[in-house]
C-alpha cells in the first residue's frame, strides 16, 4: 500500500496530471482507493457464479469455511480461495477451485476469467492484468451419494 501512495504523491509533486487523468479512480477532486479484500470478494462471487465451479479454495480453506458456516451468526467468506494484488490502476487475481466432474476445465477457466474480469473492471474501474486459475480437485457427486446410502441401509438382515 505504501507503493501506491508514494507513486501518486510523486506525480502530484512533479505537477504531472496525466497519471491522475488516466484512471477513473483518481481525479482533481480526489482519489479513490479500493482494498484488496473488496476486489477478492468481487472475484470470489464472480467465480462462484460460473456453472461447473463446485467450491473455491483448497482443502483446508474449505474445511474452515464449512465449520464457519455452521457456527450460529457465522457468515460465508466470499473471498475464500481467492488472492489478489491491487495496485493504483490494476489488479491481478489468483483463484483456487474444485471443478465439477464432466465439465471442460479449459471452458470453465475461460468462463471464470471472463466473469471475474468483467465484474472487477465493471465495479471498480481497475484493469485486470491476469486471472490465474488452479484447479485443485474434481468433485464427483456419486461419491457423496454412495456414502449417504451406505449409512441409511442396513448391512445385514
Amino acid at each position: 500500500m505504501a507503493d501506491i501512495v508514494s507513486s501518486s504523491a510523486s506525480s502530484q509533486v512533479t505537477g504531472s496530471s496525466s497519471a491522475l487523468s488516466t484512471s477513473a479512480l483518481a481525479s482533481e477532486q480526489g482519489k479513490t482507493s479500493i482494498a484488496d479484500t473488496v476486489v477478492a470478494k468481487i472475484a470470489g462471487i464472480a467465480a462462484r457464479e460460473v456453472s461447473g465451479v463446485h467450491a473455491l479454495g483448497g482443502g483446508t480453506a474449505r474445511a474452515v469455511g464449512a465449520l464457519r458456516s455452521r457456527i450460529p451468526g457465522g457468515s460465508t467468506n466470499h473471498s475464500q480461495g481467492v488472492t489478489v494484488e491491487v495496485g493504483e490502476r490494476q489488479a491481478a487475481v489468483d483463484v483456487q477451485l474444485v471443478a465439477e466432474y464432466g465439465v471442460s476445465i479449459a471452458d470453465l477457466a475461460a468462463g471464470i476469467r471472463r466473469n471475474v474480469i468483467g465484474s472487477i473492471e465493471g465495479m471498480t474501474g481497475l484493469q485486470v492484468t491476469e486471472v490465474n486459475i488452479e484447479v485443485q480437485d474434481v468433485y464427483v457427486p456419486s461419491e457423496d451419494n454412495d456414502n449417504d446410502q451406505d449409512d441409511s441401509a442396513p448391512r445385514v438382515q
